[in-house]
């Protein structure tokens, strides 16, 4: 089974507004309402691209009902531990002349209700996935994955971390099956400048060296770049389409990448799907449909460069 991890979800409460003004009441043109969190939007892909999978992580409040609420309505399963302090956030996106997040707290979380999600993770068996995406509430020890990780290394479990800097730095020791960093990430990590793909490849190597199996470099309009666990390169291009929201576009790229591995065993296909699945949500309003992955799979080309 896949095991998704979102310790921080949200509600994704979406609005276009024609002219931001400061100070004065704005009038809304367009809303929507989303459930949000990194793990959420990869949960969501990898059931359209047919691949069962349980959505964990902590929800509290009326916030956190419709969370599960409108996982149920997506035939998502989830197995969310309900949080008594709090409530499970709210963030507010605002798409005007330019795009303004505001994001909110969150739930406090207990030592009782965190070993209830730890006797959750200890459940798990050989041959699961494991997918932990986003940041870590301020609630909890900032060594969480690191303490997850572990706890299912002597399980033959493929982790997938999907974090920012020291998140994702501190984890490598465990050698996970797979980090995404985007390459922005990958400088800010190193304290470098990436001014070219040989740049890229060279840093991305670097943390294979420092433990992850597999490195799955985002890069925005120059497509996506893995160093497998052979040591082999591989590029793709970019889909053609208009970027109108880059929110969850990583996620869709980790749920496409593992789908294809699952499908193919093969790293090529598997960032063949991932970057159609990513170009696929960049292009959409919400997530991407299966209906656009499987037309925008056809555009990719990958290249082996080593």
């Amino acid at each position: 089974m896949i095991y998704t991890v979102t310790l921080n979800p949200s509600i994704d409460y979406v609005i276009k507004v024609e002219k931001l003004v400061n100070g004065q009441v704005n009038r809304v043109n367009e809303e929507h309402v989303y459930p949000g969190g990194k793990g959420i939007n990869v949960t969501r892909i990898l059931k359209s691209l047919d691949n069962e999978n349980i959505a964990l992580g902590f929800v509290s409040g009326f916030t956190g009902d419709y969370i599960i609420d409108s996982l149920q309505e997506l035939n998502l399963k989830s197995n969310f531990i309900k949080v008594k302090e709090g409530f499970t956030r709210i963030n507010v996106k605002i798409k005007s002349e330019e795009e303004t997040e505001i994001n909110g707290q969150g739930p406090k979380i207990s030592e009782e209700e965190l070993n209830r999600f730890f006797e959750i993770i200890d459940r798990l068996v050989d041959g699961d996935i494991l997918i932990l995406s986003g940041s870590i509430p301020a609630c909890l020890d900032e060594k969480l994955y690191e303490n997850i990780m572990k706890r299912v290394e002597d399980r033959d479990i493929k982790v997938i971390v999907d974090a920012t800097k020291n998140l994702l730095l501190n984890v490598l020791k465990y050698k996970p099956f797979l980090i995404k960093p985007n390459n922005h990430e990958l400088a800010e990590m190193f304290g470098v400048e990436l001014n070219s793909t040989k740049d890229v490849v060279f840093y991305a190597k670097k943390l294979k060296e420092m433990g992850a199996q597999n490195v799955l470099i985002s890069m925005g309009k120059d497509g996506a770049l893995l160093v497998s666990e052979n040591g082999e390169v591989f590029t793709s291009n970019v889909a053609k389409g208009e970027v109108i929201n880059s929110v969850g576009a990583g996620d869709s790229m980790v749920a496409g990448f593992i789908s294809g591995y699952l499908k193919s065993g093969s790293y090529e296909e598997a960032l063949r799907l991932g970057a159609a699945s990513g170009g696929a949500t960049a292009f959409s309003s919400d997530l991407a449909t299966r209906e656009f992955i499987d037309k925008l799979v056809e555009e990719i080309k990958i290249q082996k460069i080593n």
